[in-house]
């Protein structure tokens, strides 16, 4: 008589490996396509409207603060070269609104030069934000 080694009989089961991979696949495909909405760190004191309402979230967003500087997107830039910025920004071919974010203290030939420069790059929608729109 021969000795045998005695065989393990596997007990089936389920194998959860699978699972585990598309949960880390759907995480990391939910941390690439959530836009993060930031606005620049720009000291502001906006002016209230009763009218207002929240803006888009895929606004092209610029921003003029009290000393005359000018930020397309967080990035400062110069006043003659905001009409080129948006320009760039609504190249996508998508209709994306541009929301102006001004301090109250701005002279208004300072926010209607900006918002020209908007609409001259091609923007159909110019906003101007106020207090209340959070954005």
């Amino acid at each position: 008589m021969r000795w045998r080694p005695a065989r393990h009989v596997e007990e089936p089961g389920v194998d959860i490996s699978p699972l585990i991979d598309m949960v880390f696949i759907l995480l990391i495909f939910f941390m690439v396509t959530t836009t993060f909405v930031k606005d620049a760190q720009v000291e502001l004191e906006r002016p209230s409207a009763a009218s207002a309402k929240p803006a888009s979230t895929k606004a092209i967003r610029v921003t003029l603060d009290q000393r005359g500087d000018v930020y397309v997107d967080g990035r400062p830039v110069r006043p003659w070269m905001v009409q080129n910025r948006v320009r760039e920004q609504l190249q996508g071919g998508e209709e994306r609104p541009v929301l102006v974010i001004t301090d109250r203290r701005v002279r208004a030939e300072q926010l209607l030069e900006v918002v020209d420069q908007c609409r001259l790059a091609g923007a159909k929608d110019v906003a101007v934000a106020t207090d209340r729109e959070a954005g």
